[in-house]
């Protein structure tokens, strides 16, 4: 090994005092003051990026997981260093998680790169920070591992499993609809999320969980452990242990995140039948690298992807049945000849050596099914073009209703946030079954793309036992939720893409056959329309926020901020005159 690539420990990156061997003696002087041996400090160094925070209860179980890593940092000769970064809890934010990604990316990569270390293990678990820690750690471009928490255990109620978060939902809408009472719901609250860990269903959090692995970023078969369990702390360990390898061999995530890795983890996305905020996601960390999540390629891969995968929201299992039946690498071996099985993992071998190491396993084919017995015969998410969403828009066809997949129907229109809160439940509202509810101005630059697309049904609606409508925005929504719902419409309202026209009473069509939405108004009713639209103000106009709304893009590139993109407005600034 060279010179150049050998772990350098608490050497690498000295602080700038104008003496480099007075920066040295300071730093060992100071790292002694921890109560560290001699021998400890010329090893190689892992750190630790822990996103743990009494403000997100599915990391509460990381100091016993972190110190797994550590055991198996100091077993592979090691030394862990563990720091911490900004931590994303889902429903602790406001006005989003989805608004702070970003700046956890730029936590972790900064964090990486200014504080010595060879190599490092990314803890993280809930939604946005396992996205968020891959965006930096390739970035920063030091070796990494990704280890995540976990999914929850399920609960029970009244015999019936309950898991956070599609249960929780559904019962929500019972509870709308007048099926259950106040002591009913409140009953069943504490009842669905009773361990530590991410959402029990395939979420945003286990999907990113999922696509971590699909990329080679994890230790196989890692993904899909519940938090709970033994076999997650060994997972850790086993992490902390390969973190030394990784230092030594000097592999960096950008020889690991390639564009047939990326493809891979489309692949796997559309098996599960993940969550639409994925396609966002993946697109942003891929997009960190200068490679491409093309919408017309996740449509190809869709037609011939099936999903395999029996769990919530699309189907009846659960994240803890997953893992018992194979998990991740299941799902992979069902699809081996569609995969690059070329591509690198942090364990230094390819795919394909991967698949030939499960040949042998057992596989519970009732929650991961054959290829030949699908759940489905197409991939469970497909992108959407038309004269609504110029740029694109997206529907997680695995979890709508079919009787709406060819559907045009007359907008009911919310405004904002704001307005849709203040009138869905309004026995004035004038809707129909048969209309499509449209929200606007919730994408990035208006609000940060808050998980409100799923529209919730109108009270009136509701009572009278309509359970989907045709829904469409700027939004995203959970992972966990379901319906005919569109996302993700680029440009954005805010932007003055066409969904900023939209009116009450205008047709708007959906084909999932023909891969469209459409506003049916013809172009000079829409030109007259954008002549007399006037763009938002901004919101902010300091801190963060301005950056933010100054700097983010739209779902198409990942709503990542266009500077910290490969090839971005950054490397635009940075290039030698």
């Amino acid at each position: 090994m060279s010179d150049h690539t050998a772990p350098k420990g608490l050497r690498k990156g000295l602080t700038h005092y104008g003496d480099t061997a007075f920066s040295e003696y300071l730093r060992m002087s100071f790292t002694r003051s921890m109560g560290y041996s001699k021998s400890l400090l010329t090893r190689p160094v892992v750190g630790i990026a822990s996103s743990r925070s009494d403000f997100n209860n599915c990391h509460r179980h990381f100091p016993e997981l972190i110190e797994a890593v550590k055991r198996g940092v100091l077993a592979a000769g090691g030394l862990p260093m563990e720091f911490p970064s900004i931590s994303l809890g889902e429903p602790f934010l406001h006005p989003t998680s989805m608004m702070f990604r970003n700046l956890m990316s730029m936590d972790v990569e900064e964090m990486i790169r200014a504080q010595p270390m060879d190599a490092v293990v990314l803890v993280g678990g809930c939604d946005k920070t396992v996205p968020a820690q891959l965006m930096g750690a390739l970035s920063a471009g030091v070796p990494a591992i990704q280890l995540v928490g976990g999914p929850m255990m399920t609960g029970r109620h009244h015999g019936e499993r309950l898991g956070a978060c599609t249960d929780c939902r559904r019962h929500w809408g019972r509870y709308r609809g007048g099926e259950i009472d106040q002591a009913e719901i409140e009953a069943i609250e504490g009842n669905l999320a009773t361990t530590a860990g991410t959402c029990a269903v395939m979420g945003t959090a286990s999907t990113m969980a999922c696509l971590a692995e699909a990329l080679g970023m994890m230790l196989p078969g890692a993904a899909a452990i519940p938090a709970v369990h033994a076999d997650r702390l060994r997972a850790a360990e086993a992490s902390g242990a390969r973190a030394v390898a990784l230092a030594h061999q000097g592999l960096t995530p950008d020889r690991i995140v390639t564009q047939d890795a990326v493809e891979n983890a489309l692949r796997v996305l559309l098996a599960i039948s993940g969550s639409t905020n994925a396609v966002i996601h993946l697109t942003a960390i891929a997009g960190r690298l200068g490679l491409d999540v093309d919408r017309e390629r996740l449509n190809r891969l869709s037609a011939e992807t099936p999903v395999l995968v029996d769990l919530k929201p699309t189907g009846a299992h659960y994240m803890e049945d997953f893992y018992a039946a194979g998990g991740v690498q299941a799902v992979m071996y069902e699809l081996r000849d569609l995969l690059h099985q070329d591509a690198v993992t942090v364990t230094g071998e390819t795919i394909g050596q991967w698949m030939a190491a499960q040949a042998a396993r057992w596989v519970d084919h009732g929650v991961v099914r054959r290829r030949e017995e699908p759940l489905l015969a197409h991939g469970g998410l497909l992108a959407l073009k038309g004269s609504l969403a110029p740029n694109g828009a997206l529907i997680k066809r695995a979890a709508a209703d079919p009787r709406l997949f060819e559907h045009t129907g007359r907008a009911v229109v919310f405004e904002s946030l704001e307005d849709m809160a203040a009138r869905i439940d309004s026995p004035c509202l004038d809707v129909e079954a048969d209309d499509v509810l449209v929200l606007k101005h919730a994408g990035p630059k208006a609000a940060a793309m808050p998980e409100a697309g799923y529209i919730p049904i109108p009270a009136k609606l509701a009572r009278q036992g309509v359970r989907d409508m045709v829904r469409l925005s700027d939004a995203r929504m959970s992972g966990t939720a379901y319906g005919t719902v569109v996302l993700h419409i680029s440009p954005e309202a805010e932007a003055g893409g066409p969904l900023a026209f939209v009116r009450n009473g205008d047709r708007i069509a959906l084909s999932v056959s023909r891969q469209s939405i459409d506003l049916l108004v013809d172009e000079a009713e829409l030109e007259r329309r954008r002549a007399q639209w006037q763009r938002p103000a901004r919101k902010e106009s300091r801190g963060y926020g301005w950056l933010y709304q100054e700097h983010v893009t739209q779902a198409e590139q990942g709503c990542d901020f266009d500077f910290l993109r490969a090839g971005g407005v950054g490397a635009a600034l940075t290039e030698e005159p």
